[in-house]
């Protein structure tokens, strides 16, 4: 895992190369949604995708993670299909449906019967690199869904100077990243983790907890501000030692999000002094997830060392599919 977390700049200049060669074609279709559908380390792209088309597409973007699909799909639909494998059955079964919905479908995977059903049905198909943990192959599902939106004429941006900034500033800043990450990995020992972030970067907090759940072998859950300051805020009046708090921001967040920040961290730290700061950095979303993404996985990464655990390791997810396809 560390030198897959090593060449994440790497993956992500191929997959602006990948991306770039990509043929696909969408004639003279409008669409009137698109609707992603992954799960896992596949699906968290679309996650992150959506927050940050949230004011850039003109129609809704979706993320399904569902073995269903939606009623509204239909042939005015762009579905994009993930699994990294692609043998995820929920997928498969949700792009089955989503071709007798007549949608337009575009899947992206390293091979497996989604390739197969992309071939045989003459679906519009992006391959990438294969034999990796999904879960560190973010980069390449990413970008892959940021050009089929470009491609489809949805998205208008120049997403990838936003990438080549966050790439860039990760190449330079990586020993103080990594040195950041070891301190804070250092106080997640034997704790559960809880992941407060801003209302914008859900994916983003999300995919860090899932990098605890998988690589680290830890419990963890995740919220976002203002939403968990109308409710979870409210669970807060005990001391809990097994608990550790992680914020996540960027100092130019949203002023009033800012302030409901500083009123939770006095709240929590009357029962709880075990929290850190994570304030991202960049000047725009993909320079700051690109930094937030690289600088978490790394402390997942040292907290899967002072665990003693194999973050390659997930025993009882491939139990879990074994026993599935036995069904």
């Amino acid at each position: 895992m560390k030198e897959l977390i090593e060449k994440f700049s790497q993956q992500l200049l191929e997959s602006l190369s990948i991306g770039k060669k990509a043929r696909l074609s969408f004639g003279t279709v409008k669409f009137s949604q698109v609707v992603v559908s992954g799960l896992g380390g596949s699906g968290i792209g679309g996650s992150i995708v959506q927050e940050y088309v949230f004011d850039k597409l003109a129609v809704p973007l979706s993320v399904n993670k569902h073995y269903a699909i939606p009623k509204s799909v239909n042939k005015d639909t762009l579905f994009i299909a993930c699994s990294y494998s692609g043998n995820t059955e929920e997928t498969l079964q949700a792009v089955s449906e989503a071709k007798k919905a007549k949608a337009t479908i575009v899947c992206i995977t390293s091979g497996g019967a989604l390739a197969v059903f992309a071939t045989k049905n003459k679906i519009g198909l992006i391959e990438i690199p294969s034999e990796m943990p999904p879960r560190a192959c973010l980069g390449y599902s990413l970008v892959q869904l940021l050009y089929v939106l470009r491609y489809s004429k949805l998205l208008k941006t120049n997403f990838e100077d936003e990438i080549h900034a966050g790439i860039k500033r990760i190449n330079k800043e990586t020993k103080a990243m990594q040195k950041q990450a070891k301190a804070i990995a250092e106080n997640l020992v034997d704790k559960q983790v809880a992941i407060y972030s801003m209302a914008g970067r859900e994916g983003l907090a999300i995919r860090f907890r899932q990098q605890l759940n998988e690589n680290s072998k830890i419990l963890a859950w995740s919220n976002v501000i203002p939403e968990m300051t109308h409710n979870e805020i409210v669970g807060w009046r005990a001391e809990n030692k097994n608990i550790a708090v992680l914020y996540c921001y960027h100092p130019s967040d949203f002023a009033k999000n800012i302030e409901r920040l500083n009123v939770l961290k006095k709240v929590i730290g009357q029962y709880n002094s075990n929290s850190s700061d994570i304030v991202l950095k960049g000047e725009s979303y993909f320079e700051q997830a690109i930094y937030f993404i690289h600088l978490t996985d790394w402390i997942s990464f040292y907290l899967s060392e002072l665990n003693q655990h194999d973050p390659m390791e997930v025993k009882v997810i491939d139990v879990l599919k074994s026993k599935m396809a036995k069904k």
